[in-house]
């Protein structure tokens, strides 16, 4: 039902103010009327710290906003598997969006991670929908919770850099709807965004902001999306159709306005269109305005801030190798430790491009460590590279003798700033070269090397970890980041991070290899649905660390699992975690869905819950994870719906898609067929369809009479031949049958299926 004072403003407002207030009034700010009551709206970059360009500044300066708390980007969010941490960070954003008059800020970022080259890989989580989907709602739940609105991008299959303010994305329905939409929807269906961003890119031959299908018919209609769509700044090239589409704001204005109002006069454009697009920017005015009525002091939760931002660094970073329980370091040890590499004292902790954040303070990794040593003064620190690639045998000499006679040596390795960046996309997922070198010449030395990465997406890592005694996966932790790293290296943190992505032994196992990033304006999604670990596991492909893995200083024992339905095709699996070690720490029980036989071809396994689970030394918890229908459906292009077959599912419980502990079965119903079978349905189809099994039997015996028909129908003993058989193609084979045959036998079926669902 229409807001009344919504219905008052616009019966009030020209064609010329309401196509106005499509765009936006500047770069930032969405346009003002302040005779109607119409305020501005100010939006900035996140999503893992603000923004927020000074007023009179050059709008797209990167480096140059205001100050904010810089947290850990959704690389290593995502790596937490901790919804509720990442609900707080999102709540300190918006406590600092307040402080700064922001009331939008745009963000999260939810694409899938399609191939380990996406240059923009930092500022997404995930390589899987759910997990990416969980954290990307707790993010909004925890801006939105304080009243300031939040832009769920980019909508959709944004994917790569390259060409990307044009490029054609070719994707099958399927793979659309099981990897690419369900983080969108679940956000969406379940934290209620402000506002949804539209991508640059094109899907299946159509702009994203001239989408109907996406924007009106999916988001909107299937998932009842009530918010405002925006554009991404300069992605639309039609204000018209993008207008009709469903897209609400163009930012930043492009001084087109007019052409809203040409075609409204001119009868080509419906005057509806701008009423909802106004009716939708009022919205999120009010929807907006507890957060403006708010005060906040920028400088009261600094510190409080940067302490959040320390313990989500804290969980970000993953412990990927510890062989002979290297980590943790004693800090009262006396003997030498070498820290090499430029990283440890300048680190790199976020990405480039518009989610650039000016942190307010920065802890480095080597003043940290120092901090945390009894001894600083048994500290050798030697850069050991430039910060641009360029190579320095001298820099190298120095490390090595760093790293003589240490008793471990702490190399900081990892991309820099060059390497990865909103805009284009990394070429290989290798070190630098002058970084592997040294890496080389220090083991050379004999020394007990400990490597700590700083990375925004995954690198190569075969065959240089064999050389090492540990790696800590520390992604970008934001600017806490060394303090975390200090505290996890030296056991006063145990690590609790788990790999979001899988880290595959060569660029040429990636699933997207052969197609990304596609040529001439088309990257076609040939890998379909098996991305990541899907394609991995499915495969049986040897990986440098797979999906979900992650170790901890202690070790957890899984047992007891027992699976109790809770509704048609609904189940909830139980199951005790036990810390079994010296140390309090936490566990990410993961729960994998595998289907033995299914009518279309599914992955080998798919994660549809997990819980992070925090055990002191000895303790047990019992964790019960719910599974709905949806964790077992996969999308039906022929029935044009989520469907469930009837059958058996096996339940994997683990620590990794690799590391599974615990199996357990499960019976589900199935869901009954939405689509109409067709003449051009097989005779395979029509025998596995409850309602025209019966009808094609009787009629193939009514219509051939004492004739023996020369196919066996009995659904298990058909041959594959005769089940691939099309009905429209029976005549050709048995004189018996007609087209008019068939032709009743479809209507019959029809009928019989109305019937059966009123």
């Amino acid at each position: 039902m229409e807001d009344s004072s919504h219905a008052k403003r616009l019966a009030h407002l020209t064609p010329d103010q309401k196509a106005a207030l499509t765009s936006g009034g500047d770069f930032w700010r969405t346009q003002t009327l302040p005779g109607a009551g119409i305020v501005s709206i100010m939006l900035a970059d996140g999503p893992h710290g603000l923004r927020k360009q000074p007023e009179g500044g050059d709008a797209l300066g990167i480096g140059t906003s205001l100050p904010a708390t810089c947290f850990p980007p959704l690389v290593g969010l995502g790596s937490s598997w901790n919804p509720g941490l990442v609900e707080r960070v999102g709540a300190a954003i918006s406590r600092e969006a307040i402080a700064h008059g922001v009331d939008v800020v745009l963000g999260p970022g939810v694409n899938i991670k399609r191939s380990p080259l996406g240059g923009r890989n930092f500022e997404y989580v995930s390589e899987d929908p759910l997990l990416t989907g969980l954290i990307g709602a707790a993010w909004v739940n925890g801006v939105q919770s304080l009243g300031v609105g939040t832009s769920l991008k980019h909508f959709a299959v944004n994917n790569q850099e390259t060409d990307r303010l044009r490029v054609n994305a070719e994707v099958d329905e399927r793979t659309l709807r099981e990897i690419y939409l369900p983080a969108f929807e679940h956000i969406v269906t379940t934290a209620r965004p402000t506002t949804v961003m539209c991508a640059y890119n094109g899907v299946n031959g159509t702009s994203c902001s001239q989408n109907s299908r996406l924007l009106t018919d999916v988001l909107r209609g299937e998932w009842g999306f009530d918010g405002l769509v925006v554009s991404d700044w300069g992605a639309v090239s039609d204000r018209t159709a993008a207008l009709e589409a469903g897209l609400d704001l163009e930012m930043p204005p492009s001084g087109s306005d007019r052409i809203l109002v040409d075609a409204v006069v001119a009868g080509d454009l419906d005057e509806q269109y701008l009423d909802s697009a106004v009716r939708r920017l009022l919205d999120l005015i009010d929807r907006t305005a507890d957060a403006r009525a708010a005060t906040a002091d920028p400088a009261v939760s600094t510190a409080k801030h940067h302490a959040l931002a320390r313990a989500a660094a804290t969980e970000s970073a993953v412990l990927l190798r510890n062989e002979n329980s290297a980590l943790p370091l004693d800090p009262q040890a006396t003997t030498p430790l070498a820290v090499i590499g430029a990283f440890a004292e300048t680190p790199r902790f976020q990405g480039g491009g518009s989610s650039h954040v000016v942190p307010n303070r920065v802890d480095t990794p080597l003043e940290s460590i120092r901090r945390t040593v009894s001894d600083p003064a048994r500290i050798r620190f030697a850069p050991g590279f430039t910060l641009d690639g360029v190579a320095d045998a001298q820099l190298v000499e120095q490390a090595v003798e760093a790293a003589r006679d240490a008793a471990c040596v702490l190399l900081f390795l990892g991309l820099p700033d060059a390497a990865e960046s909103e805009g284009f996309d990394r070429a290989d997922i290798l070190l630098p070269a002058d970084q592997l070198a040294l890496l080389d010449a220090v083991a050379e030395t004999g020394a007990s090397i400990v490597v700590v990465l700083s990375n925004g997406a995954a690198v190569q890592m075969d065959p240089w970890q064999d050389r090492t005694a540990a790696v800590l996966e520390g992604w970008l932790l934001g600017q806490a980041g060394g303090s975390a790293l200090a505290d996890l290296l030296f056991g006063i943190a145990n690590p609790s991070g788990r790999l979001a992505e899988t880290i595959p032994l060569r660029l040429e196992d990636t699933p997207s290899y052969l197609h990304f990033p596609g040529s001439d304006g088309t990257v076609h999604y040939g890998e379909g649905l098996f991305v990541g670990y899907r394609s991995y596991d499915t495969l049986g492909t040897a990986v440098a660390h797979p999906f979900g893995h992650g170790l901890s200083y202690t070790t957890f024992a899984y047992s007891d699992v027992e699976v109790t339905a809770t509704g048609l095709n609904r189940c909830a699996a139980s199951f005790t975690v036990t810390n079994t070690g010296p140390r309090a720490g936490a566990e990410v029980a993961q729960l994998y869905v595998h289907q033995p036989v299914s009518r279309l071809r599914r992955p080998e396994q798919e994660l549809k819950a997990f819980e992070k689970v925090f055990l002191a030394p000895g303790e047990s918890s019992r964790v019960t994870l719910e599974l709905n229908e949806r964790a077992f459906a996969y999308w039906s292009p022929r029935d044009g719906g989520w469907t469930v077959d009837p059958g058996e599912f096996e339940l994997r419980v683990g620590a990794s898609s690799r590391d599974i502990r615990l199996r357990a079965d499960v019976h589900c119903e199935g869901t009954a067929r939405t689509g109409r079978l067709a003449a051009e349905s097989t005779i395979g189809e029509w025998l596995a369809d409850p309602v025209g099994a019966p009808l094609l039997i009787e009629a193939m015996t009514a219509e051939l009479g004492d004739a023996p028909v020369p196919v066996t129908l009995d659904p298990a003993g058909i041959s594959a031949m005769a089940a691939a058989l099309p009905l429209a193609r029976i005549p050709a084979f048995l004189s018996g049958v007609t087209p008019d045959h068939i032709a009743a036998l479809v209507a019959t079926a029809d009928r019989a299926r109305d019937s059966a669902e009123c």
